[in-house]
């Protein structure tokens, strides 16, 4: 039948074996990351460019800065042992990072995922919109039923008309205030569902700012000086001050430190493949929601991943025998 590998032994060889096969070709840029199981904890490693996880460790509660300082000192041990350095290190905006980044690796270009930035400040674009919607439909007249008897009433349902069409509008194509690139007839369309609302063309134009800061063709020092500009010209609207106040947040300079560091990575994709992995083997293994068969699975995971070019080479020779 053969032998089944078990997570204890996974395990062991997951701080000596996997260590040394995932660091022979270390890049030197890592993402971080916790995943959430219930009570429990993960913290993972993993490097951003070749995509292999490096080091876990499971909490029975939710981390504080203590146990990623720990994390994070265990790593940069092994690293020392191996005679590598830390070049990069991403992480998403969570205040959990900074503070042991400091303390374990010193001044190293920490990078903040720009995909967990930008959601924030769509979320608070497609905010405002709202706003925008609610307060026209506020504004609309009541109108009773029955057929308007007076010239007054019949004004008053044809203004009733347009700003239910608008507000309507507005909703169908609110996709449009957020969208990175527009064409010639989506130009018209936002251009036809503002009028009237010079706030809401503020706001594409705002929003067109951001996405130029993170254009990969300026520097660091450019970005900054455009994110300068970009708050100064929002202290001007006093409705959007509020609405946009993301925009204020200092996470937003360290999500652009990547256009200097041209080989650290924008975002922790790395890591994150990691968690989507994890989380499709919870729906199917029901039974692991303990500690112990939390880290066996892991370690089971980091087993897989070592001996996946052996199983694909072992694959492709069976292949070409049978082929032959």
């Amino acid at each position: 039948m053969g032998s089944r590998p078990g997570g204890k032994k996974a395990a062991r060889a997951a701080h000596t074996t996997h260590l040394d096969w995932a660091l022979a070709d270390f890049s030197g840029y890592i993402a971080a990351d916790e995943l959430y199981d219930g009570p429990f904890c993960i913290l993972s490693i993993v490097d951003n460019h070749t995509f292999k996880r490096l080091s876990y460790h499971v909490l029975s509660g939710a981390p504080k800065h203590k146990d990623i300082e720990r994390f994070f000192r265990r790593f940069h041990k092994a690293l020392q042992a191996r005679g590598l350095t830390l070049r990069g290190i991403t992480t998403d905006g969570s205040s959990l990072y900074p503070e042991p980044i400091a303390t374990v690796f010193g001044a190293i270009p920490h990078q903040v995922y720009t995909f967990h930035v930008l959601r924030e400040i769509t979320n608070a674009v497609l905010s405002a919109v709202a706003k925008v919607r609610k307060g026209l439909k506020a504004a609309a007249p009541k109108v009773g039923r029955g057929r308007p008897g007076t010239a007054a009433a019949r004004r008053a349902v044809r203004l009733k008309k347009r700003i239910e069409s608008k507000v309507g509008a507005l909703f169908e194509h609110r996709y449009l205030f957020v969208k990175r690139r527009l064409n010639a007839s989506e130009r018209a369309t936002l251009r036809r569902i503002s009028r009237g609302q010079p706030q809401l063309r503020t706001l594409w134009d705002l929003m067109d700012e951001v996405y130029r800061l993170f254009d990969r063709r300026c520097r660091l020092a450019t970005a900054l000086a455009k994110l300068a500009r970009l708050r100064a010209r929002l202290r001007r609207f006093g409705r959007l001050r509020e609405a946009l106040k993301k925009l204020q947040t200092p996470g937003l300079e360290k999500a652009l430190v990547f256009l200097d560091e041209r080989l650290l990575g924008a975002t922790s994709n790395a890591v994150e493949r990691g968690n989507r992995r994890y989380r499709k083997m919870q729906k199917s293994v029901y039974r692991v929601r303990t500690k112990r068969g939390i880290e066996g699975r892991l370690a089971l995971d980091l087993q897989r991943e070592r001996q996946g070019d052996g199983r694909s080479a072992t694959t492709q020779s069976l292949h070409k025998a049978r082929a032959a």
